[in-house]
């Protein structure tokens, strides 16, 4: 049985998601105090610890995976799963998020370079001469403009890579559904996340198995070409 490529792809779209967001940082403009340097990552509030009283609540147990229904033509997959829990779905992550981390640090450094003019700027006062000053302030503007599109073209990039990345996890991901969906002569398979589907048997669920052939599959060496 075929997997439906135009389902596959709106299913597989947007399943990688960044963990880092680039830094939108820009200088103040000539003649304002030079803002605080952006820190590289927001940090999350701190979490209220319980009173040394309150008794452990104990781990719920996880439940067993239900069998796959016997005649069932019918399953469904969790592609986001998939993609969050599978080596190569895992790789293509670590990708984009080492991106990340790179312009990031690129554009915060730039931005530093902006924010030390602007303080020469204010410092100098009267000590820089007319010309001196100007030259800073057109230094400035350059740097403002080159912050600017260092951010524009950061985030392209990224989602040039993200959408690159997807397109080869699809064409990994596609042939281990087709052979599973066609060991268990299934008629169809859905896509969990879709807005189709309100309930359904979790024993339908082939993510799992999925998951386990296709890490298998990568973990397999390429044949030689001849």
């Amino acid at each position: 049985m075929e997997v439906s490529k135009k389902i596959m792809t709106l299913a597989v779209s947007g399943v990688f998601v960044a963990a880092t967001a680039f830094a939108q940082v820009t200088p103040p403009p000539t003649g304002q105090p030079p803002a605080q340097p952006p820190a590289g990552q927001a940090q999350p509030p701190a979490t209220q610890q319980p009173p040394a009283t309150t008794p452990a609540q104990p781990a719920a147990a996880q439940q067993p995976p239900k069998p796959f229904p016997e005649g069932a033509k019918f399953a469904y997959i969790n592609v986001q799963l998939v993609a969050n829990n599978s080596a190569e779905g895992k790789a293509a992550t670590a990708k984009i998020q080492e991106f990340n981390k790179k312009k990031v640090a690129e554009i915060q450094a730039k931005n530093k370079q902006a924010q030390d003019l602007q303080a020469k700027l204010q410092q100098g006062g009267s000590v820089l001469s007319e010309a001196a000053r100007g030259q800073a302030e057109k230094d400035l503007q350059k740097l403002q403009r080159e912050l600017q599109g260092m951010q524009e073209d950061a985030q392209q990039e990224q989602e040039e890579m993200t959408q690159k990345l997807q397109a080869e996890f699809q064409t990994k991901l596609n042939p281990i559904i087709d052979q599973v969906a066609t060991e268990k002569n299934l008629h169809a398979v859905f896509d969990a996340m879709g807005a189709g589907m309100v309930w359904a048997n979790t024993g339908l669920d082939i993510t799992a198995e999925v998951i386990k052939r296709f890490d298998a599959a990568q973990a397999k060496p390429a044949a030689p070409k001849k």
